[in-house]
């Protein structure tokens, strides 16, 4: 659990209930399963912010908070053609498409585990 408040420390609590739920391409539901961008959609609809269903739109959404760094839980960060939530201690939750299944599904990974290409913030 990430502890601190705000509605980022609130985002990421919520996203990280559904960690084990499968991945599913294309999908948007956070318990039958969902895919990376549909993944921080739904759970940042639960606050009713609305996002695209497109990890490279989503890049767009929010405020630049200059690299990993300063990132704080609830961000979103980005990848090429990836996106997920930061959840702090250098980790995010996302809807991993790894093979072989059950590698899969969503998950914590360090948030370095591959080339970061933007952090947004999308609530205060």
């Amino acid at each position: 659990e990430v502890s601190g408040s705000g509605t980022g420390v609130d985002v990421a609590n919520y996203a990280l209930q559904f960690v084990g739920n499968p991945y599913v391409y294309g999908g948007t539901s956070l318990t039958n399963g969902a895919d990376c961008s549909g993944f921080v959609m739904s759970v940042y609809a639960n606050f009713g912010v609305s996002l695209p269903h497109s990890s490279g739109a989503q890049r767009g959404c929010g405020a630049d908070v200059g690299g990993i760094g300063n990132a704080q839980p609830g961000d979103i960060v980005c990848y090429s053609g990836h996106v997920g939530i930061y959840i702090g201690d250098g980790q995010i939750v996302h809807a991993s498409n790894s093979k072989p299944y059950p590698k899969g599904g969503i998950k914590v990974n360090k948030a370095t585990y591959r080339k970061i290409l933007g952090v947004r913030r999308i609530v205060d």
